[in-house]
Parts: structure tokens; C-alpha cells; sequence
């Protein structure tokens, strides 16, 4: 039975950086995302730079089954998945009481319970085999309320708490699970959420999917369970635990306003 690699949301930004460096390493890859055609140009890419098996599987992680179904049909394969990355998640912006319940429901399916699916079907696996590394991708967001992305910045922490807390549980067991960190990053997130006129980001130099995937990987060798990107980055997600809550929730609003509100 062959090892592979399973990455969810492949088909762009951290996801996209993360498969190109598993195939460096030799590791063999299931790919998974909403879009097809991206998925299977990285196919073609990784195919014909590395030496390894690349299968891809275009699956929309936020729909009621779909992490199931695609547990299944990886077991359907007869592989091992030996290292998880769940990747796959979007944002959104705007007051609470104003925005799409439809949109804020589907980011909790893909962000949140997609995400704790896919853990708990191929963690048991894992643990069977007694070994195994989980990569989740949570964000800066995780550490405060974030007025203006309420449900995004929720999600987020939701997976932070979740990975730390299995993490714990699987001390000792051959199986490590590491919860990344990154701030804001030069990928297609800003656009999607609709965030490209906050202060969070216009006018700022933002760090490489490429540079952040490195990171990532780095920090899920070496079974750390908590990766946050960046000096600043680190330093104020230990500063914050030491400002008043209600402080942080009003920073965290104003930052987040588009630069030409009032």
C-alpha cells in the first residue's frame, strides 16, 4: 500500500505552493478542490517536474456529504494517507445583520465541518497505522473576534482550539497535528472575501503563498502544534493576551473598515 498526501483546496494559493513541495519530497498526492481544470493543470505540472503519483479529485468540500464521499473514494484507491492537509476555506465580508446566510452557512460546512470530517475519518486510519502528521490551516484571525468577518474569524478559531486540543490527545501516539498561522497573504483570499479595500491589506506588502507554504511544511515535520507566519504575527498574537477583549474587538474593526469609510 502506497503513502500519500492529502490536500484540500489544491488548486490555488497556500494549497497550490504545498502540493508542488510534498511532490519535491517525493511524497505522492491526492488533490482535491472545486475547480477541475486548475486541479488538473497542477496535475500536468507536478507530473512532469517530479517523480510522483499526482490523482486529483474535484469535490466541493462545502456541500452536506462531500467529505465522506471523497474519504471513500480515496479508500476506494487502497492508499494510506500518511499526512492530511486540510486547506480548503473561504471568507467573507460585512456587517453580520447584512450578509448572506446561504454564504456564511457554506463557509462554516467547508471551514469548520469538512474539515473535522476529513480529521476524524483518516485520523482513525492514522491511528491504526500508528503514525501520521495533520496539517490544519487556521489563521491570525484565530486569536481575537474579527467585527466585519464575524463568521470567517470564528471558524478560524474554531480550528485552533480543535487542533490544539486533539494534538494533546495524541501525544505519544506516532501522530502529530499542526495548526498554521498565517496573517494576510498574496493569494486569491482578499478578492473572494471581498477584503481587498481594508485597511488588513490595501497598501501592504503581503507575504507569498510560496513563503508561507514553507513555513507550513516546515512547522508540520517537526509535529509543531501551532505555526504562526511571521515575526509580527507572532508578536501580536502573544500581545493580545493581555489586552482587554472589548480593546482588541474595536482595533480589530477599525482595521478591518475599508480605508475610505468614516
Amino acid at each position: 500500500m502506497r503513502d500519500y498526501a492529502l490536500i484540500t483546496g489544491a488548486s490555488s494559493g497556500i494549497g497550490f505552493e504545498l502540493a508542488k513541495i510534498f511532490a519535491r519530497e517525493k511524497y505522492n498526492l491526492f488533490l482535491t478542490a472545486r475547480n477541475k481544470t486548475k486541479l488538473e493543470e497542477l496535475q500536468g505540472e507536478i507530473r512532469k517536474s517530479f517523480d510522483v503519483d499526482v490523482l486529483v479529485i474535484p469535490k466541493d468540500l462545502s456541500l452536506e456529504n462531500s467529505a465522506r464521499e471523497l474519504y471513500d473514494e480515496i479508500k476506494n484507491k487502497n492508499v494510506k494517507i500518511e499526512i492530511l492537509v486540510n486547506n480548503a476555506g473561504f471568507g467573507g465580508y460585512g456587517e453580520f445583520v447584512k450578509t448572506n446566510l446561504e454564504s456564511e452557512v457554506n463557509m462554516i460546512n467547508l471551514n469548520v465541518t469538512s474539515l473535522v470530517k476529513l480529521t476524524k475519518y483518516f485520523l482513525q486510519d492514522m491511528f491504526l497505522q500508528k503514525s501520521g502528521k495533520i496539517l490544519n490551516v487556521a489563521s491570525t484571525a484565530a486569536f481575537q473576534p474579527g467585527p466585519l468577518m464575524a463568521i470567517y474569524y470564528a471558524t478560524k478559531s474554531f480550528v485552533l482550539s480543535f487542533s490544539e486540543a486533539i494534538a494533546e490527545e495524541l501525544e505519544g501516539s506516532g501522530i502529530t497535528v499542526t495548526a498554521l498561522c498565517p496573517g494576510p497573504t498574496e493569494s486569491g483570499f482578499q478578492k473572494t472575501a471581498r477584503i481587498t479595500q481594508s485597511r488588513l491589506v490595501k497598501g501592504r506588502k503581503l507575504p507569498s503563498s510560496k513563503d508561507v507554504a514553507k513555513y507550513g511544511y516546515k512547522a508540520l515535520m517537526k509535529g509543531r502544534r501551532v505555526a504562526v507566519h511571521g515575526f509580527i504575527n507572532s508578536l501580536i498574537t502573544k500581545a493580545i493576551r493581555f489586552i482587554p477583549r472589548k480593546v482588541i474587538t474595536k482595533v480589530v474593526h477599525f482595521i478591518q473598515k475599508e480605508r475610505d469609510s468614516i
